[in-house]
């Protein structure tokens, strides 16, 4: 876990659990100013973030690969992600590969070129390869949890409050 040391775990915020997680992950994304789709993982086992030097880790049950549709590219995500984060930026970046051609190439760092949505991203690897997308392409929509009805509530404060008098 090279950057994920036994200082930085005990100094970090950590979160266990694949929704709670997802949601942290989506929070440090928006924190870095990065697009909420960037990491599309699924069963989430920790994730953890260090504010102080911005190491964040992040440990899935099993590797998996994505497709990002609008872009036509395979990027594989492996059981334990690393990466320090700035904002704009995701750097020293580990766990992560994108399919090339015909071979998948490991990514290290990740820099926004121009922080809004209809800006670019800039994927690099450590042999000072790169390619550029829009941010566009990393963008899932937010689905707004519905509000709870009017209803329901009235009836669990009845109940709460028929259980009280008796």
């Amino acid at each position: 876990m090279g950057l994920v040391t036994d200082e930085v775990r005990a100094r970090a915020e950590k979160y266990t659990g694949d929704e709670l997680c997802r949601e942290k992950t989506k929070v440090f994304l928006k924190e870095a100013n990065m697009p909420n789709g960037l990491l599309p993982l699924k069963d989430i086992e920790e994730v953890g973030y260090d504010r102080e030097t911005g190491v964040v880790w992040l440990k899935q049950k099993k590797s998996i690969t994505h497709k990002f549709e609008t872009i036509g590219k395979l990027v594989s995500y492996g059981t334990e992600v690393t990466a320090v984060v700035e904002v704009g930026k995701i750097k020293k970046l580990t766990g992560v590969k994108a399919k090339e051609l015909l071979i998948w190439v490991t990514l290290s760092e990740l820099v926004l070129e121009q922080p809004t949505s209809s800006g670019k991203i800039n994927f690099r690897t450590p042999t000072g390869l790169s390619r550029t997308f829009p941010v566009s392409a990393f963008v899932v929509p937010e689905v707004e949890k519905p509000a709870m009805e009017k209803n329901n509530a009235t009836t669990e404060v009845k109940e709460a409050v028929a259980v009280s008098d008796a």
